[in-house]
């Protein structure tokens, strides 16, 4: 007989490696620092580089191309991805029902082309029972298109306060405050949308924050790096590599200490709703028999969204605020950011901070675009508490085979099971696997130690993560012979798993006079 645990994922939306407190961050998140220290952290998981493939491998256990999901969600056929999630193969949601699950989601689903028909790509027919978030990539938080069901909340019936990070968070303890009560084990996902852009906060959660950061972000890398080894992570790397010479601080500089501040805000914002999960889980008596999971669905997000410009704000973007105020769209320095009649992101300079000590952003297949920060915590299944970090390299495709094998069931999905990892954190290496990443072009390949990588029209890289995690050293012209063989070995992962070439996309887009959906979202 199997254990039925019930099962909490709860996932962060553009969330840097080092922004919260159990990863050295300066941002504060006691509720997940209370979960760590009732679980495993983990220092090598891996995640997809956006948001819709990062949630179709969480969905699926496999990887994204092969399910329908590419890019984003638009339809880029007949020669690219659907933009849907293919109903070829069930999601956690469709698999825990059939062993007697009550399932819901809140917050994004960001896996459907149609947004306004309901159809067979929706969550709610898709195995959750519950669905209330909203179904597109990004949008307001004072003002999002919110969905109960299949059917739109309209703003009558949302609170004159309503902010989307807090509606997420009660209706999901909602959710399992009934479930406690029945002998039916539940899952719930929290997809949150912060901190992902607009940046959108309330003036009472921002203020704290400007104080912090006014010094701006000249030595906040190392001073993150030192957080990170007070914690017991990374402490083999010894100093920061930085994808860019950080700027001069002092330009703009009140508009960018606001833009970090309301940052800050949106991530202590899902802390306090992360919180209310755990407290309810807790009442219940059922805290310790419930696997909690958090992690994020790619870096933190180096995109400056555009002034005036005529591909953005995108059509399902909202014009006005819920009492008829104009938004404005942009990275307008003279426009502060953070009031539901602004939409603005925190820029580069800023998501560098985020994903130290590695390089590059959300959107790339460097280790800043693909590392998140991992928490798992199930006292009752033998995984335990404290803190420890597990050196184990997971990725997020391991969800669904770890789950379903926690049930008996073996060999579902693409990935591995984790329990062993956690149970028994390793605190050096781990059995050898590997790993491929495929985004717009951006391309790498993880097979033990070594990473293969290079970003779009650039040439391969070649990097020893044992010895350099912050892809300082590139090794190419060291291993040529190693080098090819891993080039064939990634390969023929594309070619098993209709990886489509990110240059016979473009190729068909400039044919037909458009563009694939990859500029921002």
């Amino acid at each position: 007989m199997h254990a039925r645990p019930n099962v909490v994922i709860v996932l962060a939306d553009d969330l840097g490696f080092s922004d919260i407190a159990p990863y050295g961050g300066e941002i504060d998140t006691p509720h997940l620092t209370r979960l760590a220290g009732r679980g495993v952290r983990m220092e090598s998981y891996y995640v997809t580089p956006r948001c819709s493939p990062s949630r179709a491998a969480l969905m699926t256990g496999h990887h994204p191309h092969s399910v329908g999901i590419g890019v984003l969600t638009t339809n880029n056929g007949p020669k690219g991805y659907p933009g849907s999630l293919t109903t070829e193969v069930p999601t956690i949601a469709e698999r825990l029902k059939e062993h007697g699950y009550r399932t819901g989601l809140f917050g994004k689903w960001h896996l459907s082309s149609e947004l306004n028909t309901p159809c067979e790509t929706w969550p709610t027919r898709r195995g959750f029972d519950e669905f209330r978030g909203m179904l597109q990539g990004s949008s307001g938080f004072f003002n999002p298109p919110l969905m109960a069901g299949e059917a739109r909340v309209t703003n009558e019936e949302m609170p004159e306060d309503f902010y989307l990070t807090d509606d997420i968070s009660e209706h999901a303890a909602e959710f399992i405050k009934r479930q406690a009560g029945t002998s039916t084990p539940f899952l719930a996902m929290l997809t949150y949308t912060a901190p992902h852009w607009p940046l959108h906060a309330r003036e009472g959660e921002i203020a704290k924050y400007r104080e912090r950061f006014r010094g701006g972000w000249t030595g906040m890398p190392e001073k993150r790096l030192a957080g990170l080894h007070q914690k017991g992570l990374l402490t083999e790397i010894d100093s920061v590599h930085h994808e860019q010479d950080l700027p001069e601080w002092g330009e703009d500089a009140a508009w960018e200490v606001e833009r970090m501040a309301v940052y800050a805000a949106q991530v202590e914002c899902m802390d306090q709703g992360i919180g209310h999960v755990l407290d309810t889980l807790e009442e219940a008596g059922i805290e310790d028999d419930t696997i909690v999971m958090f992690f994020s669905d790619n870096g933190g997000c180096a995109e400056e969204l555009p002034v005036h410009s005529p591909s953005f704000p995108k059509a399902t973007e909202p014009r006005t605020t819920r009492d008829g105020r104009p938004v404005h769209f942009g990275n307008d320095p003279a426009v502060m950011p953070g009031p539901a009649d602004t939409f603005q992101s925190y820029g580069e300079t800023w998501a560098t901070v985020s994903n130290t000590p590695f390089r590059k952003w959300k959107r790339w297949v460097h280790e800043g675009g693909i590392s998140s920060p991992f928490i798992v915590s199930w006292p009752a299944g033998g995984i335990p508490t404290g803190g420890e970090v597990s050196c184990a390299v997971g990725h997020v495709i391991d969800i669904v085979p770890t789950v379903m094998g926690i049930l008996g069931v073996e060999g579902v999905g693409e990935g591995e099971n984790l329990i062993d990892a956690w149970r028994s954190p390793v605190t050096e290496g781990g059995p050898e696997r590997t790993i491929c990443w495929e985004h717009i072009g951006n391309s790498a390949l993880r097979r033990g130690r070594w990473k293969l990588v290079r970003e779009w029209g650039s040439p391969w890289e070649l990097y020893d993560l044992v010895a350099d995690r912050t892809e300082s050293r590139n090794l190419v012209a060291e291993h040529p012979e190693l080098t090819e063989d891993l080039k064939r070995e990634y390969q023929a992962w594309c070619q098993e798993h209709g990886v489509i070439d990110w240059q016979d996309m473009l190729d068909d887009h400039i044919a037909r006079g458009s563009s694939p959906e990859h500029a921002t979202g």
